[in-house]
């Protein structure tokens, strides 16, 4: 577990500097925005409710990603209950049309992403697009660094072969997000 230096600050007022990143997450997670802003607040409203059990100078990133990590598992398993939408067909007649390629590539990299298996497109978004580092991932997943760099590198190929692209091909020119996630980061490599 990273250790992070003691401060005079409450660890509760940092929470709000994590909060793009856990939006971030939990998007990649749910694939919707909505379901995203909800699953910050469950989020959000367990660690304000249990930081009793938050180890002062621990590394609260890694505790809230944990949480949401949980949070969202087990909603996941709750959900087999409720009616699906596999062909998209209730989902599309909600969604507008895109207004330019950028977006037209943002959303089958996002059907892309959804196409993967959990585990990978966790390891994609915590490693990739939110710059966690390997060691940071395999704490909030609970597993070894090894298998992080594993279920990146397999998503990464997974998502490569779905895209069609070829090495040194980019979805969205300039979108360093999605440059992160396609991309071998040499430095957790």
């Amino acid at each position: 577990m990273t250790v992070s230096e003691p401060s005079d600050t409450d660890p509760r007022d940092e929470i709000v500097t994590h909060l793009a990143a856990l939006r971030a997450f939990a998007r990649g997670l749910t694939g919707n925005a909505s379901s995203a802003d909800d699953l910050v607040q469950e989020t959000v409203l367990k660690a304000w409710d249990k930081f009793d059990q938050f180890r002062a100078g621990t590394n609260l990133r890694a505790w809230l990603f944990t949480i949401m990590r949980n949070t969202f598992l087990s909603g996941r398993r709750k959900s087999v209950r409720e009616v699906a939408d596999p062909e998209g067909t209730f989902t599309a007649q909600l969604a507008s049309k895109p207004d330019h390629d950028g977006r037209l590539a943002l959303q089958e990299l996002n059907a892309a992403m959804r196409a993967l298996p959990l585990e990978q497109r966790e390891a994609l978004l915590l490693v990739g697009a939110l710059g966690f580092s390997i060691e940071e991932a395999a704490e909030t997943c609970g597993c070894a660094p090894g298998t992080i760099k594993s279920r990146a590198n397999r998503g990464r190929a997974a998502l490569a072969k779905q895209l069609g692209l070829a090495k040194g091909d980019e979805v969205l020119p300039g979108d360093k997000t999605v440059t992160g996630v396609l991309a071998a980061a040499p430095a957790a490599f």
